[in-house]
């Protein structure tokens, strides 16, 4: 309590002092004026307003590393034996069972993806205690590559950040890091829950927050996004909850961050731009993705079917904010007085790492964003690879294009993750190095060399009304 007094304090003494040194600054030059002084006085003030700005300026955010699980093999589900498997639980009756088949063969899923150990039960078990052991099984492997590949010790860590959307126990997740890591008393943990897929760029903005606040006295950040899928499993017959069953699959991201001028030389990106829109005030669009009961009492999490009109809604105020920041003058003019239906992001973003829930709605954003195949590759081919690993995709996907030597120096990479609420968030990262030498230790190391392939496929896209 002690020290947080103290942090306030200096916090609070620092913003005194940059406004005393503004009424300063004007305070000489009017009396400069007054006394028609030599003009080379005018410098004085000048020199203090520079003061000003150099105490006033906030510090960068820099990624020093990120890792992303890849799920051991045995874990795998390939598209027939899934399908058997659900043919085999009993609480699915056959119409069910075909409504699932269908989705999943024209998802454009691979014969990869993998489930938690729990749901490979039959019938599944989702009791708190699989669902912890999944959580163990996710987030200590991601965070100790992450220690490992960073030289970071946990100790080191002034504030952590764990998302999962459907699962929030008691002790919480980031309760359970600390724990397991031993790490400081006054370290900072946050765990949030029900954000949906785009969570993870709320927890980098809580991280950066703290990061910020805390100044010198904070220096590392680490975010994790996962999801325990086992507490997300439906059991009934509600086409609109089905979906689930057909699209999530294992996946856990761990991002170090740090605010620390002298580890610019080794970290790999700065943050340029972190941008949040939501629109949850809207009812409509509020109930378009919702966990909630069946006829049955069974709790399931409903897709509406007007859900992607939702999303592109929520897209275009996000793409609108972020233009307005990145897009050159003459391609803003260009949006504006020619009303062109998309502007160019290529002219200002190399990469782009999208919502990775299928085929069809890759393909409507990038449709919504005017960008190409090229552009929606680390989004396809992370779903089929991995499936849809909700908040954590966007961090596969960075490694796809690392993996495939891609991102260069100065280069920026735009994630935008899309979830419940419903919410669309959006980082743009400038990579600070030629990244290189990825394809060996990413999630990627073992397949990278066969991709990209041809997804095929549709998604969810019209199956509600099929």
């Amino acid at each position: 309590m002690e020290r947080l007094h103290k942090h306030h304090f200096l916090s609070s003494l620092l913003h005194l002092l940059q406004l005393l040194t503004l009424y300063f600054c004007l305070l000489v030059e009017i009396c400069i004026l007054l006394c028609q002084c030599n003009p080379s006085y005018h410098l004085l003030p000048l020199a203090f307003i520079l003061l000003l700005l150099l105490l006033s300026r906030r510090p960068h955010v820099y990624l020093l590393d990120f890792s992303c699980l890849r799920p051991p093999p045995n874990f795998r589900v390939p598209t027939a034996g899934l399908i058997e498997h659900l043919s085999l639980i009993n609480c699915f009756d056959d119409q069910s069972v075909a409504f699932m088949s269908k989705i999943i063969v024209s998802s454009g899923m691979g014969e990869e993806t993998c489930f938690p150990p729990p749901l490979h039960f039959i019938p599944p078990r989702t009791a708190l205690a699989d669902s912890l052991d999944e959580a163990r099984n996710l987030l200590f492997p991601t965070l100790d590559d992450l220690f490992s590949k960073t030289r970071v010790l946990p100790s080191e860590i002034d504030a952590l950040v764990v998302n999962c959307s459907g699962f929030c126990p008691v002790p919480s997740l980031s309760a359970m890091v600390v724990n397991h890591y031993s790490m400081r008393e006054d370290v900072k943990s946050f765990s949030l829950s029900g954000m949906g897929c785009s969570a993870g760029a709320i927890g980098v903005d809580l991280a950066q927050g703290v990061l910020r606040a805390r100044g010198g006295s904070a220096r590392y950040a680490i975010v994790v996004s996962t999801e325990i899928v086992s507490t997300g499993w439906y059991a009934g017959k509600d086409r609109r909850k089905l979906l689930l069953n057909c699209f999530f699959r294992m996946g856990c991201a761990a991002v170090l961050l740090t605010n620390r001028n002298e580890e610019k030389a080794r970290a790999k990106y700065k943050l340029i731009h972190l941008l949040r829109t939501q629109r949850a005030f809207d009812d409509l669009a509020y109930r378009s993705a919702m966990r909630e009961e069946d006829a049955d009492g069974i709790t399931g999490f409903s897709i509406e079917r007007d859900l992607l009109r939702v999303a592109a809604e929520t897209l275009k105020a996000n793409a609108a904010a972020l233009g307005a920041k990145i897009l050159p003058v003459r391609e803003r003019l260009r949006y504006v007085w020619r009303k062109v239906r998309v502007v160019d992001w290529r002219k200002v973003i190399s990469h782009f790492c999208l919502p990775a829930s299928g085929r069809t709605v890759t393909e409507e954003i990038g449709k919504g964003l005017g960008i190409g195949e090229r552009e929606m590759e680390a989004a396809r081919m992370t779903f089929h690879r991995f499936g849809n690993q909700s908040s954590a995709s966007m961090w596969y996907q960075l490694a796809y294009v690392e993996a495939k030597d891609r991102v260069q120096k100065g280069e920026r990479v735009w994630q935008l993750g899309m979830g419940s609420g419903p919410k669309c968030n959006t980082m743009v990262w400038e990579s600070l190095r030629r990244q290189v030498g990825e394809k060996e230790k990413g999630p990627w190391s073992s397949s990278i060399a066969c991709y990209p392939v041809n997804c095929g496929g549709g998604g969810a896209a019209g199956a509600l009304d099929s």
